[in-house]
């Protein structure tokens, strides 16, 4: 059963899904572009400039949003946390390559509204799905020859290989998800909560195997809970990959991913901290603890909106 979107939920929805997997794709770019060797300059560069396009992109939905999303979505900790700006920060003086940090301001100042007017806003939501949808595909091209590249050794990243199937998965996520909105058209609860707990639980046990990777081999006791929250979200996956023949598992497996949720995103939130201030050895860059911190607290919204039975 298809739902058909109202002009709300369409700018809405349009607004909240630009706003958290904008700045996921466009970090993205970053890391590819920070994980190069100064040899392959041609790389770096197209990196940098899909970096740029989706910057752009993103700033322009931030203006959108601005006296239109409601407050609890813009204190969720998904666009934004109170560590982005000085992980952002630290980050470009670890690498030296820029992250426009003025969007992060903007966003830090965006006003909630829980009745807006969005009448005029549809064409121009409708023009900004449009965009992503174009820039993420150009940046999926890119992730796609880089793996194939990387796993014919035809060229070096600091990335695991895992890491850029990984992102890769999340932006045809995102922009699957995009069209869909375009036509209006949501799937129905049950078929959404089964589509994205298979895929988020994957995503939250692969951060957890990408954190025990990079952390440095005296971290024992955060290589060990990174190891367990790996194990723990890999059970979850495939629960829910099993729910379309166990439908009557779907409560608790959903309360099950998000007690799981719950643990990795303090765990995550912690581990942000920890890179900020200095106090864990890791190669692990400030910005890459945010990043997957605000996937955790997305992922973890979804969960709570599944619970309550509503889109």
């Amino acid at each position: 059963m298809k739902i058909v979107l109202s002009d709300q939920d369409f700018v809405r929805q349009s607004l909240e899904l630009n706003l958290f997997f904008l700045r996921i794709m466009k970090e993205h770019a970053f890391f590819i572009e920070a994980a190069f060797p100064c040899k392959d300059s041609a790389m770096i560069h197209h990196a940098e400039m899909l970096k740029n396009q989706l910057t752009m992109v993103l700033s322009e939905a931030v203006r959108l949003a601005d006296g239109v999303l409601s407050r609890n979505f813009l204190a969720g900790g998904e666009i934004v946390t109170p560590y982005t700006l000085e992980a952002e920060e630290l980050t470009e003086f670890y690498t030296d390559v820029s992250l426009n940090t003025d969007i992060t301001r903007a966003e830090l100042s965006l006003v909630g509204n829980d009745y807006p007017h969005v009448h005029s806003l549809v064409d121009p939501v409708a023009q900004l799905n449009q965009q992503a949808i174009r820039v993420t595909q150009s940046l999926i091209d890119f992730k796609v020859t880089i793996l194939n590249d990387v796993l014919r050794c035809r060229l070096f990243t600091l990335n695991y290989p895992l890491l850029i199937e990984h992102i890769l998965r999340e932006a045809r996520l995102f922009v699957s998800m995009l069209e869909r909105l375009q036509c209006r058209t949501m799937m129905d609860l049950t078929s959404e909560m089964i589509m994205q707990e298979a895929f988020w639980n994957r995503i939250m046990a692969e951060h957890a195997k990408f954190i025990r990777g990079l952390l440095d081999p005296t971290e024992v006791q955060l290589f060990n809970a990174a190891d367990q929250f790996g194990h723990r979200f890999d059970i979850l996956t495939a629960q829910a990959e099993a729910l379309l023949h166990q439908i009557a598992d779907l409560p608790a497996v959903t309360e099950e991913s998000k007690q799981a949720t719950i643990n990795i995103r303090d765990f995550k939130r912690q581990g942000t901290e920890g890179l900020i201030t200095c106090t864990i050895r890791s190669i692990i860059l400030p910005l890459l603890g945010d990043h997957v911190l605000r996937e955790a607290n997305h992922y973890l919204r979804l969960l709570n909106v599944f619970q309550s039975g509503r889109h």
